[in-house]
């Protein structure tokens, strides 16, 4: 491609995916499980290492305690004796109860730093030899389901034309008004402009800014309100900056329910996080009570909506509050569109919101990396396209890029042909395996949250009361690395997370293995098992503090 070429212009196309034939299949099979029900909030287990610590402000203690228990419980096959030598030498030194579990600084930093010993020491760490099959990225297998050609021509097409100088702080104008009619064409009516945009470095670093634009310097006396399940370094990043109050959501069926959200707002509350999309549970929150939320909160509560995860399920009518002046929308590439590395998305609030950030954003950062415009631009017009109904863009669509891109309408036809192709085939692909998987699942033991949305799911073994110990024995004798549901702040139970978006040659091995762990465990119980005793009741792995 020269210097001259129009945008499209020497982009290759390849074919869709298909969903092969097993994948169909066994997806076609699935019947969504009822009655499920989780609730992220703090059990007796968790409680108890509040109540052991010596000072139960410390998160440093609190996870050497939990992992000296965890330690314990392994017996055998242990890796660190001397953790279980500390547990086992503590003793209960107060009562401590949920609620102040969920108003102390430290159970968010504890959190923070399990998600960190996961990953730092455990899983890409001392166990990584024993990880044959990981299924606990949450991210889509970038190589299996990439950035669609058109979006890597865009890249490509920037680099030649030298597109990454300066830029304004919010972002390039075209790039906005872009992501503008997109989202406002996903909401039904036209409730944004450029100005309503701001473009960031992806959703984890947005959401930090936005804790310390609106906290920094904050004299309320109310807390932060952050919705459990949600992401360590997010809730972490508003804890740095104002009290913070953890708020468990249960989930049933696919729904996640924002009561007691609602209830815990006051007048004075400076800031409320949500994931509209729960990880781990894929659950969607009920538009019905979103519109509730955002009426029930003061107008200077900033309800900062974490969409994410919003994707890979049926299309809602979102409610039309979501664009109320209060409300900021973060949204980014990386799940949805499997581009983690990029960090690139954006932001949505109020017009007067937007160009107070502007001045934080050039202050703080600068602004976004400008090599990346073109791909937003041409990501969210397409994407809009797909939202209305556009079989062949034409005249109109064509005349929505400037001149200087030089796009002609014939390949302009071509590289929606293609990118729309790749898309609703990504879609089918990852659902049907989402559902694959789900089915797999149906196993003895094991309860399975039927995902509504995104490419996660959340599995509940009965044989554990707690999700790391789980992650630990799964891994040792199965070779299959799940997620933790305390990394997403379960605090309770043995709930964890697998990510379906995975190659089905892994998936599927992952699948046999997790039946016969289960089999065979559920053998050996019945084998074992005492003759029954009256008022006896089984206790999960894991209540045992040895």
């Amino acid at each position: 491609m020269t210097m001259g070429s129009g945008l499209f212009s020497g982009m290759a196309t390849g074919a869709p995916l298909a969903v092969p034939e097993e994948i169909a299949r066994r997806a076609g099979t699935v019947v969504p499980s009822t009655g499920v029900v989780m609730d992220p909030s703090p059990d007796d287990r968790m409680t108890e290492i509040f109540r052991r610590a010596a000072d139960p402000a410390d998160p440093m203690e609190l996870r050497d305690l939990y992992l000296g228990r965890l330690e314990a419980e392994l017996g055998r096959h242990s890796t660190r004796p001397e953790l279980a030598v500390r547990w086992r030498e503590s003793t209960v030194r107060r009562q401590f109860g949920s609620e102040e579990i969920l108003s102390s600084r430290a159970t968010v930093r504890f959190v923070k730093e399990m998600f960190n010993y996961y990953f730092r020491d455990d899983l890409y760490g001392d166990l990584r030899p024993t990880a044959d099959v990981i299924l606990s990225g949450g991210a889509v297998d970038e190589e299996a389901w990439g950035l669609p050609g058109v979006l890597k021509e865009c890249v490509s097409y920037a680099l030649t034309r030298d597109w990454y100088g300066y830029s304004d702080s919010r972002g390039r104008e075209a790039s906005r008004e872009a992501v503008a009619r997109y989202e406002s064409a996903r909401m039904g009516f036209s409730a944004y402009g450029a100005e309503n945009i701001a473009l960031t470095m992806g959703a984890t670093f947005a959401i930090s800014t936005l804790a310390d634009f609106l906290l920094l310097g904050g004299t309320g006396t109310a807390p932060a309100l952050c919705a459990l399940p949600n992401y360590p370094p997010l809730v972490e990043s508003v804890a740095r900056r104002a009290d913070t109050k953890l708020v468990p959501l249960p989930a049933r069926d696919g729904t996640t329910s924002l009561r007691p959200l609602i209830d815990q707002l006051r007048p004075d509350t400076p800031l409320v996080l949500l994931q509209t999309a729960a990880n781990p549970t894929g659950a969607l929150v009920s538009e019905e009570e979103l519109d509730e939320l955002i009426q029930a909160a003061s107008p200077n509560t900033a309800i900062v909506l974490d969409e994410c995860h919003e994707w890979l399920g049926r299309p809602v009518s979102l409610s039309k509050l979501r664009a109320a002046p209060n409300v900021i929308r973060v949204s980014s590439l990386s799940k949805n569109w499997s581009a983690p590395g990029l960090k690139v998305g954006w932001i949505i609030a109020d017009r007067a919101f937007v160009d107070e950030y502007y001045e934080y954003a050039s202050t703080t950062f600068g602004g976004p990396p400008s090599f990346f415009y073109t791909l937003v631009e041409v990501l969210a017009r397409m994407e809009r396209w797909i939202v209305t109904g556009v079989e062949e863009p034409g005249t109109e669509q064509c005349g929505e890029f400037e001149t200087g891109y030089g796009v002609q309408p014939r390949a302009l036809a071509a590289a929606y042909s293609a990118y729309r192709s790749d898309r609703l085939a990504r879609q089918e692909s990852l659902t049907a395996l989402r559902d694959a998987v789900t089915g797999g699942l149906d196993l003895p033991g094991v309860s399975v949250m039927p995902a509504a949305y995104s490419i996660n799911l959340a599995l509940s073994f009965d044989d554990y009361a707690d999700s790391y110990l789980c992650f630990r024995d799964l891994l040792r004798e199965t070779g299959v690395s799940v997620f933790p549901g305390l990394l997403t702040f379960g605090l309770s139970g043995g709930t964890v997370r697998i990510t379906s978006a995975r190659r089905w040659e892994e998936l599927s091995v992952a699948l046999d293995r997790l039946t016969v762990h289960q089999n065979r465990t559920r053998s050996t119980r019945r084998s074992t098992a005492p003759e029954p005793q009256s008022n006896s009741l089984r206790q999960p792995r894991g209540h045992a503090h040895g």
